[in-house]
């Protein structure tokens, strides 16, 4: 079975083989779904207040 990753930034279900891993020097392993994603996380912002992820229409009561 073929493990399939989570977003780091956007919590969007990724397909196996698509995506980027970003491993830090500490270890800690980043997957990201496209560079929109990726270039939004190396900016600080934080996905509870982007309006397009899923943590951020948790906060607004949209989900």
């Amino acid at each position: 079975m073929v493990e399939q990753h989570v977003c780091s930034f956007c919590g969007v279900q990724m397909e196996p083989g698509t995506g980027k891993m970003y491993v830090r020097k500490d270890g800690t392993i980043f997957y990201f779904c496209t560079t929109k994603c990726q270039n939004n996380y190396k900016l600080g912002r934080v996905p509870r207040r982007v309006q397009w992820t899923n943590a951020g229409r948790k906060a607004l009561g949209k989900e």
